[in-house]
């Protein structure tokens, strides 16, 4: 449900607004609408601050920043140049360059040891440096129409180069020392941050004080929940500012703060990702929780991994697995693990395992099962379709029962027509075809139905309108309900073919264990236990993928489309510390 809103007015003087503000924030109950840019210098510094702390922090964190992604580019290269000196062994370069201006030069060769010729070391100064069996590497001295072209020379010994590395290995060693250590700076720097966004918050809400009075007076507006209406009344009598109280109005567009059970609160983030009521609209969460908890367990539609994220979602509560994008959320993987292991039994699978082919299952939970079909069709896929109906006419009874407390009963004749046609045949078509009601019964109250409806889609939809008009966008309005309507049930197939792609490729993975397995196994059970793990990981993965997105999709497009919900409001974001 949504939380009532109390609406403050404070007016006060100019230089007491700081001090007022900062009461307020010690409250932390009071919203005061804030600006989400960056308005001036000020903010924009403070937030420049934040995010250098945050980027520090990530340095640290990773270990790593250009300074040393430069010394690790820097050893990498001379690695490389001492593997290419190596062959010429160690040498004294500043001799080399003194016999050189004595007139004595130095060529480097190499060349494939099997093409190496001896006569060569009688007919040059040729001296081997090194032969590794593939490659021959020498040298001769003032060498003079000889056969092969030289290598450039090295420009310094092996040994040079590993005293540069060692320095290079030195440094590296050093600063990744000193990133280390400044781990403990960690916890700090993210105080700091905290610090800087709750002055950040306070210094936009003081921006948005209408002044008044040569500059010399500031006025605000701000909403608090009516529970808390007592201590935020205790604290502004106390205050420097003259206030007063009354009751927020749609007109006034106030924040929403949702107040639900344990288990609906689980799934306020799902409304939040769609976007919070209006003030005087519905809140969709007890709703969505149940039917997005049904949807996901029949997208999985798999028992044992619902075993499995029952234990995921404890070990996460308990600390044991520590994933940082699902802090959290243990009790609501948890929760839809439990759904999914009930559900994922009524289906019928388990780790890809059909349970009613099993011999180990007794009959009695076997009959508890969906399995066999329906007019020709899979039950569990007319169970999808049905589930997609109930879901559809739920979401039009709750948009007439809103829309006729918002807009009244004039401005919504049409929605009442369509409501009482799309639902009331429904609820008489399944009547009939459980045999409840008598056919020639449900005939007459179909006949009555449709021209109630007709009166109101057709005739009746806008009161002073002219008929002609109203006919025609009557006729409109039937074009768009039949191709809608249609299209949002058949979106609900997803829920059984989702269900059965992931037992399909469960089985998939058991039947290829299988053939590796063979009949009399040995070390085949290796190789069978890495595919099932394999296999039964990357399904579960994708089944929990598709179980959250198209769960979702069925919620904000078909669900919240014929409920008429708009999800426009504000979040209740109180000024606090």
């Amino acid at each position: 449900m949504i939380t009532k809103m109390s609406k403050y007015s404070f007016i006060l003087f100019n230089e007491d607004k700081e001090t007022f503000l900062e009461g307020l924030q010690e409250l932390g109950v009071v919203d005061i609408t804030r600006s989400h840019k960056a308005i001036d210098e000020e903010s924009l510094s403070i937030m420049e601050q934040i995010k250098e702390i945050k980027e520090d922090i990530s340095c640290i964190q990773k270990g790593s920043d250009e300074h040393l992604r430069e010394l690790q580019n820097r050893k990498q290269a001379m690695e490389k140049e001492i593997k290419a000196l190596s062959v010429w062994g160690d040498f004294d370069s500043k001799a080399i360059s003194d016999l050189k201006a004595k007139g004595l030069e130095f060529s480097f060769y190499s060349v494939a040891s099997k093409k190496f010729d001896p006569q060569w070391e009688k007919d040059f100064a040729l001296q081997k440096i090194s032969d590794d069996g593939s490659q021959c590497y020498f040298v001769i001295v003032n060498a003079q129409d000889f056969p092969l072209k030289a290598l450039p020379a090295p420009g310094r010994s092996e040994a040079e180069a590993q005293a540069e590395l060692a320095e290079i290995e030195k440094e590296i060693a050093a600063y990744s020392k000193a990133l280390s250590e400044r781990s403990t700076e960690i916890p700090q720097l993210e105080e700091k941050i905290v610090d800087l966004q709750s002055s950040l918050d306070l210094y936009l809400a003081s921006l948005k004080g209408e002044q008044a009075v040569e500059q010399k007076i500031c006025c605000f507006e701000a909403f608090a929940p009516v529970e808390n209406d007592a201590e935020v009344e205790k604290a502004l009598e106390s205050s420097c500012a003259y206030w007063w109280k009354e009751e927020a109005r749609k007109e006034d567009n106030p924040p929403i703060k949702l107040k639900n059970n344990k288990f609906a609160k689980l799934f306020e983030g799902l409304t939040g990702m769609y976007g919070m009521p209006v003030y005087d609209e519905f809140d969709p969460t007890p709703i969505l929780s149940i039917f997005f908890l049904l949807f996901f367990a029949m997208c999985m539609g798999d028992a044992g991994y619902g075993l499995i994220l029952i234990f995921v979602g404890i070990a996460l509560n308990k600390g044991w697995l520590k994933i940082g994008m699902f802090k959290g959320m243990g009790s609501i993987i948890s929760i839809l693990g439990v759904a999914t292991l009930v559900v994922g039994f009524f289906l019928g699978t388990a780790f890809g395992i059909s349970l009613p082919s099993q011999d180990w299952i007794p009959q009695g939970l076997k009959n508890c099962m969906l399995t066999g079909k329906v007019m020709g069709y899979d039950i569990q896929m007319v169970l999808a379709l049905g589930i997609g109906i109930f879901h559809i006419c739920l979401a039009m009874i709750i948009k007439t029962v809103c829309y006729l407390k918002r807009f009244g009963v004039k401005e919504n004749i049409s929605t009442i027509g369509w409501t009482l046609l799309i639902v009331g045949c429904v609820i008489i078509i399944s009547l009939a075809l459980l045999k409840w009601v008598p056919m020639n019964i449900a005939k007459i109250l179909l006949i009555g139905i449709g021209a109630v409806s007709a009166l109101g889609i057709f005739i009746f939809n806008k009161p002073g309108r002219n008929p002609l008009l109203n006919i025609g966008a009557g006729l409109w309005d039937t074009y768009n309900m039949a191709t809608g309507i249609l299209g949002d049930v058949l979106s609900y197939i997803r829920l059984y073919a989702l269900g059965l792609a992931g037992g399909m490729l469960g089985g998939a993975f058991n039947d290829l264990g299988a053939m590796v397995l063979g009949s009399e196994p040995t070390w085949q059970w290796l190789p069978y236990v890495i595919i099932l793990l394999f296999g039964h990981i990357l399904n579960l993965l994708m089944s929990c993928l598709g179980a959250f997105v198209h769960p979702l999709r069925l919620t904000f497009v078909e669900y919240f489309k014929n409920s008429g919900y708009e999800g426009k409001g504000l979040k209740y974001n109180p000024l606090k510390k």
